[in-house]
C-alpha cells in the first residue's frame, strides 16, 4: 500500500487520461475482433435508443464537453472502449454466452489505469482501494457480487466466482479477498492499483471537497460497465467501481448492488447504472427499469428514461446507464450532462461515444 508521501515523480507516467478505443467501423465475422484498429470513430450520435446491439459498455457518467480533450486523450478513450467491446464481441461472434462477453469486457476496463475500476480505481479516506462489483445472468437470474475487496485485480471475475463457486450472491472485505486467494484468484498488492492521477484527485478532495466522484467536468473515466445479449437471446449485465474519492471506508454504492446498480432479467432488460449511488440504491433503479417493462409494458428506451432521468432526479441525485433488450434494443439515459459509453452491431460495427453532444438524453 502505497504512503500518502509517496513522491509524485514515481508516477507521473500514470497521469495520462482515460480509456477508450478509436471507435469505428468493425467489419462482420471473426476476422474483424482480431484486425487493427479501425481508422475512425463513428461519432454521430444516434437516437436515444440503438436497434440490433449485442455488447454495450459504458465508462461513467459526468460532463465531456467538446474540445476538452487533446487528440491523443480522445483516442485514448475511444481506444479503450473499442478493446472491450472486441474482447466481448469476440467471445458472441464465437457462439459464446452473454456473461462471458460481459465479463470480459468489464476485465479490458479495470485493467485500464484511466478507468475508476480496477487499476484506475480511486482511493478512499485512507489512502487505500476498496473495490466493488457485481455480475448477473438473465436466464436464471443468478448473480454474484463483491464489496470492498483490497487484493483482487479484477472484481467482476471474482463476482463471478462467487456466484459459480458458492452458495452465496454477496461477499464483503477480508472472507472475500480470502474466498478469492481459496480459488486460485492471485494475490494482488494495494501498489497495483495506485496512480499518479488518482492520488492527485484524493488531495484535492482532502484540500476541502469531501468525497467526491471519480467524474468531475471534464474528468472522466468513471464507473465501469457492460450488456449483452447472446446468439440464443439471454441477456447479461456486469459493473465494476472503485467509488468515490475519499469516501469513508467501508462505504458502498449501488455498483455491487444487485437490482441498485446492476441487473438482468431475460423477459425484460440488462443494465448496467452509473451515478449516485447512494440514491440508485434508495430507487432501486436497475429493478425499476426492468418493473416498468415487465409491468407497465414500457419500451425499454422509455423505461430506462422514466427511471434515469425523472425517478433519479426527483430523489435528488443524477447518473446513467445502459439498457439492453432481449432484441438488441439499447438505452444510454443520462440526467447528466454525458454519459461515456460504446456498442458494437450483430454484424460487427462498433460505435464509442464520449462528448456531450454525443449521448442524445434518453
Amino acid at each position: 500500500m502505497p504512503s500518502p508521501k509517496r513522491p509524485f515523480l514515481l508516477s507521473t507516467g500514470l497521469a495520462l487520461l482515460v480509456v477508450g478505443l478509436s471507435g469505428s467501423q468493425l467489419a462482420a465475422g471473426a476476422a474483424t475482433v482480431s484486425a487493427p484498429a479501425p481508422p475512425a470513430p463513428a461519432s454521430a450520435a444516434p437516437g436515444p435508443g440503438v436497434r440490433d446491439v449485442v455488447l454495450a459498455v459504458h465508462g461513467g457518467a459526468g460532463s465531456l464537453p467538446r474540445g476538452s480533450l487533446t487528440p491523443e486523450q480522445e483516442k485514448s478513450y475511444r481506444d479503450g472502449l473499442t478493446r472491450a467491446l472486441r474482447a466481448g464481441y469476440a467471445l458472441i461472434k464465437d457462439g459464446r454466452p452473454a456473461l462471458d462477453a460481459v465479463e470480459e469486457a468489464v476485465n479490458v476496463l479495470e485493467d485500464d489505469p484511466n478507468f475508476n475500476a480496477g487499476k484506475g480505481a480511486v482511493f478512499n479516506t485512507d489512502a487505500e482501494h476498496e473495490l466493488d462489483a457485481s455480475i448477473m445472468n438473465g436466464a436464471d437470474r443468478r448473480s454474484g457480487a463483491v464489496a470492498g475487496v483490497r487484493h483482487t485485480r479484477n472484481p467482476i471475475s471474482l463476482a463471478r466466482l462467487v456466484m459459480e463457486k458458492s452458495p452465496h450472491v454477496f461477499m464483503a472485505g477480508k472472507g472475500a479477498d480470502e474466498f478469492a486467494l481459496r480459488n486460485g484468484v492471485p494475490y494482488t498488492t494495494q501498489d497495483y492499483f495506485w496512480t499518479q492521477r488518482r492520488w492527485d484527485q484524493l488531495l484535492a478532495a482532502k484540500g476541502g471537497r469531501g468525497a467526491t466522484t471519480a467524474g468531475g467536468r471534464t474528468e472522466v473515466g468513471g464507473t465501469v460497465g457492460a450488456t449483452a445479449v447472446d446468439g440464443s437471446r439471454n441477456l447479461a449485465a456486469a459493473t465494476s467501481t472503485g467509488g468515490l474519492t475519499n469516501k469513508q471506508v467501508g462505504r458502498v454504492g449501488d455498483s455491487p448492488v444487485i437490482g441498485a446498480g446492476t441487473y438482468a432479467d431475460n423477459r425484460t432488460v440488462a443494465i448496467s447504472c452509473t451515478g449516485t449511488g447512494e440514491v440508485f440504491i434508495r430507487g432501486v433503479a436497475a429493478y425499476d427499469v426492468s418493473a416498468l417493462m415487465e409491468y407497465a409494458r414500457m419500451p425499454v428506451t422509455k423505461a430506462a428514461a422514466t427511471v434515469v432521468n425523472q425517478k433519479i432526479p426527483a430523489l435528488g441525485a443524477t447518473g446513467g446507464a445502459i439498457a439492453l433488450d432481449a432484441r438488441g434494443r439499447l438505452a444510454a439515459p443520462h440526467s447528466t450532462k454525458g454519459i461515456i459509453n460504446g456498442y458494437v452491431t450483430r454484424d460487427g460495427e462498433i460505435t464509442t461515444r464520449l462528448y456531450d453532444d454525443e449521448t442524445p438524453t434518453g
